[in-house]
């Protein structure tokens, strides 16, 4: 049997049931729903000489082509779709609902599965997620100036039961010059709206969720335009974190990475930083003197950061003093307190 539902209602069901994908690896690799698992109906060089047939030859010519590569993998579908199937049904889509996905839910409705095909495929999909993060308001931003530990404290807000989305983590970067280090390679921006979205959809709409002030990059990937809007309406409550905090958390965080690798992201910067500036924060790295370094670096994020948030509503900034010494878990409690006197949420 093969049912057709809407992007939303294919969402529901893969809370249950397994997405198979079957575009090709190139496309599965560019961005596809979490959890999916791959089954391609082509790779990606049969899927290659399949469109340059049609281009040249017609679709007859080019559906007879994708019949040969197809028919010696027909078993291999039909185990695989069963492997993953949960009360004998799965959930499946290609691209836009075309012939790939429809010729492989005939195929495994023979062999006898229930097929759930997702209306108008992946790129239905893509347009669904974009409208829900564009409608997404009810947040939070955490915001302070570089070092201030707003992940960590992120952390420990989840751990006293806030709902948090973590930004930096979805896209495996923190958001500087320095951000790509020891973090794993970064997702596609497609990939990393469609985690995002998987994330923040945990929720119900109508919590609030903590997040991290970004601009609209984190690294190389960007944020919807949409949500990334919302977030610059939303309530930023700034943590204020001495300098000397500051300073202690980012000699934890980078003085274990080799001088090479900080040397190398200080001069990515050496412009907006300043020859002088620069040349000294190298200088520092080399005789080993890392607290100035961090903190020549510190005055240009500073500056920076503190511009981005001049662009805002007035109104929508709090600001929360934080005592020096005061522990992540203490700041964490203190956002809470202040989110319930400020009646932001629920």
């Amino acid at each position: 049997m093969i049912d057709t539902v809407s992007a939303e209602e294919f969402l529901k069901l893969a809370k249950k049931y397994t997405i198979l994908d079957v575009r090709s690896p190139g496309e599965f690799e560019s961005g596809h729903i979490p959890g999916a698992v791959s089954m391609p109906l082509f790779s990606n060089d049969e899927r290659a000489k399949i469109g340059t047939l049609y281009k040249q030859k017609g679709k007859d010519i080019a559906v007879l082509k994708g019949l040969d590569f197809v028919g010696p993998k027909m078993s291999r579908f039909v185990k695989t779709a069963r492997k993953n199937s949960v009360d004998n049904t799965v959930l499946l889509h290609c691209w836009r609902g075309g012939m790939r996905s429809g010729s492989v839910a005939w195929l495994l409705s023979t062999a006898g599965l229930n097929v759930k095909l997702l209306e108008a495929g992946y790129k239905n999909y893509r347009s669904f997620i974009h409208d829900c993060l564009s409608l997404y308001s009810n947040m939070i931003v955490l915001g302070g100036k570089t070092g201030s530990g707003k992940t960590f404290v992120l952390d420990e807000l989840q751990e006293i039961g806030a709902n948090v989305v973590q930004l930096e983590y979805l896209a495996s970067h923190k958001g500087s010059a320095f951000g790509a280090m020891g973090q794993n390679t970064q997702p596609t921006t497609e990939q990393f709206e469609n985690d995002l979205y998987a994330d923040i959809c945990k929720f119900e709409t109508s919590d609030t969720i903590w997040i991290e002030d970004e601009s609209r990059s984190v690294g190389k990937v960007f944020l919807p335009e949409g949500f990334f809007n919302n977030m610059r309406v939303a309530p930023l409550f700034f943590i204020d974190v001495s300098k000397k905090d500051r300073l202690d958390l980012l000699l934890n965080d980078y003085t274990d990475f080799d001088k090479s690798i900080l040397i190398e992201n200080i001069n990515k910067i050496a412009k907006r930083l300043g020859p002088q500036n620069a040349k000294e924060a190298v200088e520092c790295i080399e005789s080993d003197n890392y607290t100035r370094a961090i903190d020549i670096v510190l005055d240009y994020y500073d500056k920076a950061y503190l511009y981005g948030v001049s662009k805002r509503s007035p109104e929508s900034i709090t600001l929360i003093d934080i005592e020096e010494g005061t522990s992540l878990k203490d700041i964490a409690i203190k956002l809470i307190d202040t989110q319930k006197k400020y009646s932001y949420g629920k």
